[in-house]
């Protein structure tokens, strides 16, 4: 098995977020290549440029809503797509990937490989 760190750069200029992000999970996933496993982390380091220069389909910017709990009683916070787009563009895209990879240990390993540049 070819051990080797492979890093793909991927320009998101033009690109619509959810078919950026489906991109980026199968890579850090490895499913790319010939030794793909599924109980392994893989070796490739994804690097994401111009993040800020990416396109939205439909309405998604003022309808998509995010949600998460304080942990408090009644404090369901929530924010909108444009919000989080805006003022936190990494996390949004981060919490997009992160939606899309398995829900296993791996998964907060698989996200440590994911650059991004604005």
């Amino acid at each position: 098995m070819d051990t080797k760190t492979k890093t793909f750069t991927i320009d998101a200029t033009n690109k619509s977020w959810g078919r950026l992000a489906v991109e980026v999970a199968n890579i850090l996933q490895n499913k790319n290549s010939a030794d793909y496993a599924k109980n392994k982390v893989g070796n490739n380091i994804v690097v994401v440029e111009n993040l800020s220069k990416v396109k939205f389909t439909g309405n998604k910017l003022k309808q998509k809503i995010y949600y998460h709990h304080t942990g408090y009683l009644g404090h369901l916070k929530h924010e909108t797509l444009e919000f989080k787009f805006k003022n936190k563009t990494e996390k949004a895209f981060k919490d997009t990937v992160r939606g899309m990879l398995p829900k296993n240990s791996l998964r907060d390993k698989r996200l440590k490989h994911l650059i991004i540049k604005l």
